[in-house]
């Protein structure tokens, strides 16, 4: 059974590929999320110039790159130390947007200031 679904997904465009009821149209992984998961400190320079070329430099770092003959290469000389998960362009993050979700909040709000009503606060 399982054959058949995947000869069906394979000649029938993503949107109208259905079995039952679900579908089986999911969106396309475009790219590779890679977590360095182990270090490299005792092993040798290539696998480290192999991180580093990844954009690796922390355990628990995550890199997005995309599906290339490449970056499948680098991937399978360090494939010990990292984890590897195929994911859509939707849910690739930039560094900014990976701080920004992992920042905890403030736990307060700023309401207003009441040194901004005095006089010498005035004068600026």
């Amino acid at each position: 059974m399982s054959s058949l679904l995947r000869s069906l997904s394979s000649t029938l465009p993503l949107s109208t590929c259905t079995y039952g009821r679900r579908s089986l149209a999911t969106t396309v992984n475009t790219h590779f999320k890679i977590t360095l998961r182990r270090s490299a400190i005792a092993l040798g320079e290539k696998k480290k110039e192999t991180l580093v070329s990844l954009g690796l430099h922390r355990r628990m770092q995550i890199v997005y790159h995309l599906h290339s003959p490449e970056t499948a290469g680098k991937i399978l000389k360090v494939k010990e130390l990292v984890e590897v998960e195929n994911v859509p362009a939707q849910a690739v993050r930039s560094q900014t947007e990976q701080r920004a979700e992992r920042k905890a909040s403030r736990g307060y709000v700023v309401s207003g200031n009441r040194l901004s009503g005095m006089s010498w606060e005035a004068k600026r």
